[in-house]
Parts: C-alpha cells; structure tokens; sequence
C-alpha cells in the first residue's frame, strides 16, 4: 500500500466554495489541485439557499475528480468562527499497574475524558486547540510517551461555536455525499497556516480573515486562541458606492479592488481604466473615482478595526495580521501605516495554492495532521483503491513508454557510448 495520504479540505465562504486537495508524502505537504466554485447560496457566514451550496460542493469535487482520476468521498470540514466560547478541561490520566510506561492509548484516554465536557446548549464542541501535558508538575507540549510515571495530567483547550451554524454547514456537505472526517473553526486553521498562533507566545496577535462581506478578528495570546469577533464589512464594502452606481456584479468590483495600485491620483491626470457597454448604457470608471472611493473607504475601515482593538491594545503592545481573500488586495500594502499597532499581510507561499484564499483550507491540513498523533487515524479523503491504481498506473507507465523526448535528448548530451 502507498504511503502517500491524500486530504481534501472544504470551506464555504462568502459567496464562494472552495476545496484545496493534499498529498502527504515523506514527511511533505504538495498541494495536487484546487477548486473555487461560485454560490450565492451562502450570504455573510450563513446558508440561504442549502440546495445551491450542495450543488457547487458537488461541482467542486466533481472538478477535482475528473483532474485527479480519484474520488473524494472526505473532507475537512472548516465552519464560521461564530459565537465561539473556549473553556480549559484538565484531567488527570491514571497508568494502570502492569503497563510501566504512558503509552499512547494513555493520551488517547485523556483526550476523550476531556472532549465530554458541555457547555450551554446554542454551542457545540467544534475542536481541541492546545494541549499541555503535567508531569511531576513540570508541564510541557511534548506528548510523554514512553516515560516512567504512574500518573500524569493533562491541560486541554476546547473551542466552541454557534450549533445552528455548524450544523447548517455539516448537513450540506453531508447532503452532497461526502463524510466529514473532521471539523475546525476557519480562524483556528488560518491560524496554523499563517503561524499567528506560534508568534502569539512572543505578543499578542490579531489575526484579521477578511473575506468579500465579513471580516473575522481572532485574538491569539500565549499560543492560544482567546476570542473571535466579526464586523460585517468585508472588503465589497471597499467600494460599495461605485458597485450600486453602476450596477456592477462582486467578481468585477474584486479586480478593480486588485487595480487600485496608488493610494492617491491627480485629477488633472485622470483616466478612464474600466468600460463596459451594455444594451441600454455604457459604464466608464476613472481612476480617480476609483481609488478616491476605495481608500477613503479602506481608512474607514481600518479604523473600525483600530476602535474595535483599541482595549486590546491598551493592555499592551499586539500586532495585526491580515489574512483570507483580502489580503490578495496589494494596496492594503501601502495602508498598513494607518493601523494603531504593526500590522502585516499574510503571503501565501505554497505552489499550486498561491492565492491567499486557500488560507484556511490549508491551514486545515496542519490542523488535522497535529490532532491526528494522537488519533491515529488512517482514513484518507479519497477512495483507497482508485488512489492506489492512479499510483501504480504512474509507476508503471515509464517503463511501458519509455523515456520522455526531453528525457533522451538530455542523456545524449551527457552520456557517451563505450566503443
């Protein structure tokens, strides 16, 4: 059987599905395919047309089969960080007589003892986030596998959110056929991607998800996750003005937001750079109505964001991150300056996912991989035996057609026949 492990990642955004598909290989993240299907079944975090979102879910995966030449019967599920609530359970693991050591089945013990815990009945139990281990009152991340002790404790964070909205979210993957081989708060796997979390532990960091109309404000402190908030402006609300005046649909707002290169223009220099002719009018954006809209907007919006973490900052120094869709709007760049404490932009560095879109998705894979020692847990996203076929198929195809036209001409460069 292959070593390789295959993941599919899912998350329904603002108007949008997207599915980052992952090989796990040697230790390696590669990233073989990516989705992004249009839905205006979902509306600001939440599901208004569940039979459209079951569609484009189906559309994506279909896309993605036909590519890879494998089904996708599981994905990650990531969910809105919506009335999230953390609560720390702390229990204490007992190694029986006999065993000597803390065996992995200890931990495992522990990590179900802790997931019972309740909380009110409008949140549900969405994923762990840090887990600190106490041994001989010494406490520490590292599982203690292996070590001599009779007992041990251990530390366990729990992230909650809003039940209604996680289980919107789940009926309509599950409704599209596929399993939910596990579920994340989309802050929390933004988080393992953009590294917020482990540069938390130095200062606290707010991460901000900015997606087309909402934007999520995440606060991480001491490599933990402490709150969520969300202001529903997203980055549409950019240039919402230009948008209702000339009727304008999202996808083309997106990339006049993308061609907003100067956080000023004179007017005397001014230029049409948007036409469109329709049946009954003609639409003509200039660039100084465009970016005197956008960054006049943008400030506005950043100082929101500055008069929302104000108490934050006010308990000491923090930092912003942007990150999500948004943060593929490269004038925000030259906007930095205009937030109350240092702020940077997520840059998405993965080849084939090179869009800071995937942020979630892919920080699901980190997430998923993190939990998963301890589960242990073999399933994959994909159909074992299509994926094994697809592999053989590969390995055996060089030797059935032998080298490839580049393949010959450079050993015929570098080798020479023995006389």
């Amino acid at each position: 059987m292959s070593k390789k492990k295959v993941y599919a990642s899912c998350q329904l955004a603002d108007q949008e599905v997207r599915l980052v598909i992952l090989e796990i290989f040697e230790g390696r993240f590669n990233v073989l395919r990516v989705e992004r299907v249009a839905c205006s079944g979902i509306q600001n975090q939440k599901i208004v047309d569940e039979g459209a979102v079951v569609q484009a879910i189906r559309k994506a995966t279909t896309n993605a089969t036909a590519a890879l030449g494998y089904r996708i019967e599981r994905v990650i599920l990531n969910v809105p960080s919506i009335d999230v609530h953390r609560a720390n359970q702390k229990v204490h693991v007992q190694v029986e007589d006999g065993t000597k050591h803390i065996r992995l089945f200890h931990v495992q013990q522990g990590l179900n003892r802790a997931i019972q815990k309740k909380m009110n009945d409008d949140v549900e139990l969405v994923n762990v986030d840090r887990i600190r281990y106490v041994i001989d009152g010494r406490e520490t991340d590292k599982m203690p596998v292996s070590q001599d002790i009779d007992a041990f404790d251990m530390n366990v964070d729990l992230l909650y959110a809003d039940k209604e909205t996680i289980y919107s979210y789940a009926r309509c993957v599950e409704q599209a056929n596929l399993e939910i081989m596990d579920c994340f708060l989309d802050s929390y796997s933004i988080a393992q991607e953009s590294a917020v979390q482990v540069k938390s532990e130095d200062r606290p960091m707010i991460q901000l998800d900015l997606d087309q109309q909402h934007c999520t404000l995440t606060l991480f402190v001491d490599g933990r996750m402490y709150s969520c908030a969300t202001l529903e402006e997203g980055y549409l609300s950019f240039i919402k003005e230009i948008q209702e005046k000339h009727a304008l649909d999202d996808e083309t707002c997106f990339r006049l937001l993308q061609n907003v290169f100067n956080t000023s223009v004179d007017p005397d220099a001014d230029k049409t750079i948007y036409i469109e002719q329709r049946e009954d009018s003609r639409v003509e954006i200039t660039a100084y109505e465009l970016t005197t809209t956008v960054i006049d907007n943008m400030k506005a919006w950043i100082k929101k964001i500055n008069e929302t973490c104000e108490p934050i900052l006010n308990q000491g120094k923090a930092s912003y991150l942007l990150t999500g869709k948004g943060a593929n709007i490269s004038i925000l760049n030259d906007l930095l300056d205009q937030f109350n404490s240092g702020a940077s932009i997520y840059q998405p560095v993965h080849i084939g996912a090179r869009d800071a879109s995937y942020v979630c998705c892919l920080g699901s894979f980190y997430a998923y991989n993190d939990i998963n020692k301890i589960r242990r847990s073999d399933k994959i996203s994909v159909n074992n035996n299509e994926l094994g076929a697809s592999i053989e198929a590969i390995n055996q195809k060089p030797s059935r057609q032998g080298d490839g036209g580049f393949t010959k001409k450079l050993k015929s460069v570098i080798l020479t026949e023995e006389e």
